[in-house]
Formats: C-alpha cells, structure tokens, sequence
C-alpha cells in the first residue's frame, strides 16, 4: 500500500518536502497546499515558486487547487500540466470557516448539482487529464455521501482520497469508516483513506481493514512524526540525528524561499507545534521558542530542544485532526 503526504497549509511547503524527502523518505506521493486561482488568472510568484519542479526534485508532487469556478480550475491546471505535472487534485476537504463560506473546499458539497456540472465542464475541457479529488463526505451530515458518490463514480477522477467525517466535524469526533467502504465498493478508480493516522500502529490497523484501498494520506501524524512514513513500512523512528539535520534543512530551504531569515520564523514555529510531540515536555524551552520573533532567538531556542530534550519512546500527535 502506497503512502501519500496530505497538504498542510503552512507546513508541508517545498522546503518541508525537500528535506522530509531527503532525510526520512518513505512517501510515494507529496500533495501541495492548495492554490486557489481567481479570475484573473495570474499565479503569484509565491505559487509558481512553490510548485517549480525545480524545488520540489527527486520526489512525485500533486498539485492541488481549490476551486469552485470551472474556467479558473482549467486555465490553473493548464498552467500546472504546462509545468510539466501529470495529475492536478481538487480540494473538496479543506472545512475551515472562511473556505467554506465561500463554497470551495468542503463547503462545495453542499452543492451537489453545481459539483456535477463543474466535472462536466472540466472533463469536456480537459479530455484525458489525470484529476484526482480529496473530499469529505457532505457538508452537515454523512449521508450527503450516497449523493456525492454517484457523482464521483460517474466522471473519469483519477483517485478519489476520502477523509470520512463532514465539514460540520472539522477534526471532531472519530472518522466514520464505513462510509470510506462505500468508496471502496463504488468507486470505479483507486481510492485513498486519510483521517487520524497518527502511528504507525494506527496506519497498520487501516491497512488491514481497507486492504482495497490503494494509499493511505498521512497529515498531521506526518508533520509532528518525520519519521512516521518510514515507520508505517516497518522503519526506526527519528533519531535526534536526523531531526537537527531535518530542522537545519527545512530553515536553509525557508530562508531561501522567502528571501529573509525573518520569514522562515513563523513557518519554523508553525512547525514546531506539531513536532513538539516528538520531545519529553519542556515548557520554559517551547515556549521560549514560542515567543521568539528574531532569527537568532529562534535558533537557540530549537537549539536547545534539539540538542538537550529527551525524546519520547513512542511520541507522536496527539491532538485530533487530519
């Protein structure tokens, strides 16, 4: 069963993914945090750096586009096919507030005749393209997902990743997996689980209950676990080797990719929120690192965790979520 890095905004940018790839390895496909064309149709800079085969080498990359318009979809993914890509996913996941209100994400679900036009548009204009889609299951409740499915099934999606909880959900709750089996029954393409992955246990279990399924996406276990990839195929953990080697890559890759040591802070920070969960607790450490706003208060402060804290035996997320 392949393994897939889920989009993380803010986390899993090109700098993440260079060093993960490097130093831990294990993923078979790496998803970028959403773009969300307008109708100007102009990529920023930011995005066209962002998905640049040339900082993102030596590894697979789905570009991934959130989107309700089916004319900003096509011209985006033409430009991203153009870029020499062969598979664009649609972001029908994503359930924060702000996405949602506008009706992209998990908040075009609601909208199931619209959803089934947007395919017919976007097939019709893009024959043969590779489109795969992440969706949860409806927007208020999971029978929505009997109607999403008989739209699904019927255009030619590449692979369907479902994460089975509704946008009401967010991260609350636990995954319902028997609607991750009616995927399995009806889909006519390869299907990925995603959803509180957070061990390698965890992922052993899903692998065994969904042995149809072709992947399973790792979120939020991956960005706090490095290592969690390479666990799941029967691998070691991280040593704090690899961790200060992964650290030190990921701030070279920021600094270079924001132009200023200053912008690689909050990126390093957000982080760090999740790999945190790696250490044995150490507040006056974390949240020194916290409250550090210039570059060399940063690189002390993860200096000191790197170096002096004691890992866990079995660290890992512990929250609820992707």
């Amino acid at each position: 069963m392949q393994i897939y890095s889920a989009p993380m905004e803010g986390v899993t940018a090109a700098p993440w993914r260079r060093a993960h790839n490097e130093v831990f390895g294990g993923v078979d496909k790496y998803f970028a945090p959403f773009f969300s064309p307008t109708r100007e149709h102009v990529m920023p800079p930011r995005v066209r750096r962002e998905l640049l085969p040339a900082n993102n080498p030596g590894f697979t990359l789905v570009p991934q586009l959130l989107c309700r318009d089916p004319d900003d979809f096509v011209w985006a993914a033409r430009e991203i096919f153009g870029m020499g890509y062969g598979e664009v996913n649609l972001n029908l996941g994503c359930p924060s507030g702000t996405v949602a209100a506008k009706g992209k994400g998990a908040g075009f679900l609601a909208f199931p005749d619209e959803l089934d036009a947007f395919f017919g548009r976007v097939f019709s204009e893009l024959p043969g393209a590779k489109i795969s889609v992440k969706t949860r299951l409806g927007v208020e409740e999971p029978g929505e997902f009997e109607r999403l499915l008989d739209i699904f099934a019927r255009w030619p999606i590449s692979e369907l990743t479902v994460h089975p909880r509704v946008r009401r959900d967010m991260y609350r709750g636990g995954t319902r997996e028997g609607y991750f089996q009616a995927a399995l029954r009806r889909m006519p393409c390869p299907v990925c689980y995603n959803g509180d992955l957070f061990t390698a246990a965890a992922a052993g279990r899903a692998a065994g209950r969904y042995p149809g399924a072709r992947a399973l996406m790792l979120g939020r276990g991956l960005a706090a676990d490095p290592a969690l990839a390479r666990e799941t195929a029967g691998g070691g953990r991280a040593s704090r080797e690899e961790l200060e080697r992964f650290h030190a890559l990921v701030w070279e890759g920021c600094v270079r990719d924001f132009g200023a040591a200053g912008a690689a802070v909050p990126r390093m920070k957000e982080l760090w929120s999740y790999m945190i969960c790696l250490f044995e607790p150490c507040k006056p450490l974390y949240k020194q690192l916290a409250q550090s706003k210039r570059a060399g208060d940063y690189l002390a402060a993860a200096g000191n965790i790197l170096s002096s804290v004691p890992l866990k035996p079995d660290g890992g997320y512990e929250g609820a979520g992707a």
